[in-house]
């Protein structure tokens, strides 16, 4: 496993770091805009990026860049339903989507405003209909990114300093060490497996306001 591992982190790093960085962004952009969110795995893509990062400020660029994306593909989302919601809602993605979905959403703005907003970007789905839900409601886009921003910052942080950090402390350890790899491993499963518990926490926490 030790061989396999090396190869997979040196070929994350030998990636140039603006190209990584540049498409951890644009994926997190995507994932994070209307529909796109439930087919393009930003999450993982930001991850994989991660582990190339060989120096403290590539991590925080890196951190950064996803802020910035998450951040755009929710802006996007909000635009759109600003603009163009409820014909979006009756297309045919829109109905691919599903309308107790959208009504989910829905309500599930109207009945927790703002906190809606900072919890939809750590729910599966909710993340990509919340914003355009916001946008076709009377909320602003400033209400809307006071709510939002936060949230991108945790998330971004989170997934980068913990994917990072394992691929580092592998790096170092490889060596000398050779349970270096179960390192590796087990940080990544305990980023994997503490953000989905998180998430079911959240949307068992949730599920009154979005049900109801």
């Amino acid at each position: 496993m030790d061989e396999a591992l090396r190869w997979l982190l040196d070929t994350v790093a030998s990636v140039d770091p603006v190209l990584r960085t540049t498409l951890a962004g644009l994926a997190i952009m995507l994932e994070t805009s209307v529909l796109v969110g439930v087919v393009v795995p930003g999450d993982t893509v930001v991850i994989v990026a991660a582990t190339g990062v060989t120096s403290f400020a590539e991590g925080v660029i890196l951190a950064i860049v996803a802020i910035i994306g998450s951040l755009a593909g929710e802006s996007m989302g909000f635009g759109i339903g600003r603009w163009l919601g409820p014909h979006l809602r009756t297309s045919r993605a829109g109905r691919w989507i599903g309308e107790k979905n959208w009504v989910r959403a829905e309500r599930y703005v109207q009945r927790r405003g703002g906190i809606a907003i900072f919890l939809s970007r750590f729910l599966p789905v909710m993340h990509s209909l919340v914003p355009l839900t916001v946008g076709m409601s009377t909320y602003s886009y400033r209400r809307f990114l006071l709510w939002t921003l936060p949230a991108c910052v945790i998330w971004a942080t989170l997934y980068v300093s913990i994917a990072a950090g394992a691929a580092a402390s592998y790096r170092q350890l490889s060596d000398t060490a050779h349970w270096a790899a179960y390192v590796f491993v087990g940080g990544i499963l305990l980023l994997v497996v503490g953000v989905f518990a998180a998430k079911k926490v959240i949307a068992r926490a949730e599920r009154r306001h979005l049900n109801d």
